[in-house]
C-alpha cells in the first residue's frame, strides 16, 4: 500500500509549497542546463526535514523530463560505488539523449563506516559532471567546505501552518473523508512547519474513517520541539523573565549549545548599558556550565539555564519589538569548515601517542611540532613517516605545506616504499620459520654440524698470520 505522503508527492515544481524562491532557483539553473551554459554543475538543497527538497528535486527531473538515479543513506556510499555508479550517471546522458539528474540524499551525513572517501568521491564526480547533480542536506554546514565552495546552496524553509491546512484539506477531499477545520489546523500546527510529516499524521488519524474529527487525532499528537528562533524572541524580547525561562523546557538543545544562540544574537538585539549587563549574564552562565564539566553535577544546568534567559530578559531596559533575523553561532560554521583539519590532526597524534606510549592529548599539545620538524628533515623524515604509519594528509598537516607538493608527494612516497619493503622482509622472514618446521630433524641435525664446523673455521683463520 502506498503511503500518503508518497501517493500525494508533488510531479511539478508547482506543487512544491512554501519555498516559491527556492523553487524559481532551481528553474533558473535547470534551464542554464538546457542552454549548455550552466555556472555551477552542483546545487545543494537543505532546510528542515520534511519541506520538499528531495520532492523539489525528483519534480525538477519530471518537469525537465530528465531521466534521474538517486542514492541516499540506506545506501553503501563508498568512493568506489559513487565512483561507479554517480560517475558515470553525471557524465553520460541516456540512449534517448535527455539529461540525467544525479541526486545525492542526506550529504551531510557522510561519515559512517560505508561512507568513508565518498565525499572526496563526490567532489570528483562534480567536477568532472556533464550532467546535472542535486545534494540534499539537513544541515548546510555539516557538509565537508570543499564540497560547499564546488557547489551552490539553495535554501529551503519551514512551511506555514495554513499553507499545510490547504494541502491537508485538498487530500482529505482526494480521500473522501469529510474533516473538521479545527482537526486539520491542528495537525498543521503540531507538525512544526514539517509537511511530510503532517501528511502522515494526517493518514495515520484518517484512514479508514469517512469524517475526522479533533478527538480523532488526539492520540496521535506529535510531540513537537519548540523553535530556537521562537525561544529567542522570548529571551530578548518576551514580557517576562519567567517567559524567557519556561520557552526553553521544550528546546531541544543543551545549556552548552543554547548559550551559544544567544551569545550570537546578544550583540544583534541589545545594545549599551543592557548589553553589557547581557554578557554579565552569560558570563556567569558560563561559569556554571564549567563545573558542570568538571564535576559532572547536572543539576548545576538549572542556574545556568536561569541566567542566560531569565537573566538576559531581567537586565532588558524596556520591551522591544519587530522582527529580528536572528543567525546561527558563528562559531560552529568556523568549526564546521575546520573539522577536516581537526579530525587529521586528532589521527595524527594518536598514531604518534600510540608509537611513544603517551596520552593522545600530550601528543596533539608538544609531540606534534617535534615530529613535524622530524618530517622536514631529509636524513630521517621518509622514516619517520614509515615508523608512524601517516598518510598524505597527515604528512601535510604536520609539516605545514599541501598535501598537492612535491615535498608531501615524494615523503609520502618514499614511506610508503619503506613500508613495502619490511612487509616483503617479514614475509621472506615467515617463509624461512616455514621451511625449517618441514625439515626433519636429521636434515636439521646436519645443517646444524654443518653450521658449528664453518664457525670453527672462521675462528681459526683469525690466528692463522
Amino acid at each position: 500500500m502506498v503511503s500518503w505522503a508518497e501517493k500525494y508527492r508533488p510531479r511539478s515544481l508547482d506543487g512544491i509549497l512554501g519555498n516559491a524562491k527556492a523553487v524559481a532557483e532551481l528553474r533558473a539553473w535547470a534551464r542554464a542546463w538546457e542552454e549548455g551554459r550552466p555556472e555551477v554543475k552542483c546545487l545543494i538543497l537543505y532546510g528542515p526535514p520534511g519541506v520538499g527538497k528531495t520532492s523539489a528535486a525528483l519534480a525538477l527531473a519530471s518537469e525537465m523530463d530528465w531521466d534521474y538515479i538517486e542514492l541516499n543513506a540506506s545506501d553503501q556510499r563508498t568512493a568506489e560505488i559513487i565512483k561507479s555508479i554517480a560517475g558515470p550517471a553525471s557524465q553520460v546522458s541516456t540512449f534517448s539523449g535527455r539529461r540525467r539528474l544525479v541526486i545525492l540524499d542526506e550529504a551531510d551525513n557522510l561519515h559512517g563506516t560505508y561512507d568513508r572517501g565518498g565525499a572526496a568521491a563526490i567532489l570528483k564526480v562534480i567536477k568532472d559532471a556533464t550532467q546535472p547533480v542535486v545534494l540534499i542536506a539537513n544541515e548546510y554546514y555539516e557538509i565537508e567546505k570543499p564540497l560547499r565552495d564546488a557547489c551552490r546552496g539553495v535554501q529551503f524553509r519551514s512551511i506555514r501552518a495554513q499553507t499545510i491546512a490547504s494541502l491537508l484539506r485538498e487530500i482529505c477531499r482526494s480521500e473522501g473523508i469529510d474533516c473538521d477545520p479545527e482537526a486539520i489546523m491542528h495537525i498543521a500546527e503540531m507538525s512544526g512547519g514539517d509537511l511530510r510529516s503532517a501528511i502522515n499524521d494526517l493518514e495515520a488519524a484518517a484512514r479508514g474513517l469517512k469524517r475526522l474529527r479533533l478527538e480523532d487525532i488526539a492520540t496521535s499528537e506529535r510531540d513537537v520541539k519548540a523553535s530556537i528562533f521562537k525561544v529567542l524572541e522570548s529571551i530578548f524580547k518576551g514580557e517576562s523573565a519567567r517567559s524567557a525561562l519556561e520557552a526553553t523546557y521544550q528546546l531541544d538543545e543543551s545549556p552548552e549549545d543554547l548559550i551559544h544562540w544567544i551569545d550570537e544574537n546578544l550583540p544583534v538585539v541589545y545594545s549599551d548599558r543592557d548589553l553589557v549587563k547581557g554578557f554579565e549574564c552569560l558570563s556567569r552562565a558560563d561559569i556554571f556550565l564549567g563545573r558542570v564539566r568538571r564535576r559532572q553535577n547536572y543539576t548545576l544546568w538549572r542556574y545556568a539555564t536561569f541566567l542566560m534567559t531569565g537573566g538576559v530578559r531581567a537586565v532588558s531596559s524596556r520591551v522591544r519589538r519587530g522582527y529580528t533575523q536572528f543567525r546561527p553561532p558563528s562559531l560552529w560554521k568556523r568549526l564546521g569548515q575546520t573539522r577536516k583539519a581537526r579530525s587529521v590532526r586528532d589521527s595524527a597524534a594518536r598514531k604518534i601517542a600510540a608509537h611513544c606510549h603517551v596520552s593522545t592529548s600530550y601528543a596533539r599539545s608538544e609531540l606534534l611540532n617535534f615530529v613535524g620538524a622530524l618530517l622536514n628533515s631529509k636524513k630521517i623524515g621518509a622514516t619517520v613517516a614509515a615508523s608512524l604509519g601517516l598518510n598524505i594528509d597527515e604528512i601535510a598537516l604536520l609539516t605545514g605545506s599541501a598535501p598537492s607538493t612535491k615535498k608531501v608527494q615524494r615523503l609520502f612516497e618514499d614511506a610508503q616504499r619503506m613500508i613495502e619493503a619490511e612487509q616483503i622482509a617479514m614475509i621472506d622472514r615467515g617463509l624461512k620459520v616455514e621451511e625449517r618446521k618441514t625439515e626433519s630433524p636429521e636434515e636439521q641435525a646436519a645443517k646444524e654440524t654443518s653450521k658449528d664446523m664453518s664457525q670453527e673455521k672462521r675462528q681459526r683463520s683469525l690466528f692463522d698470520f
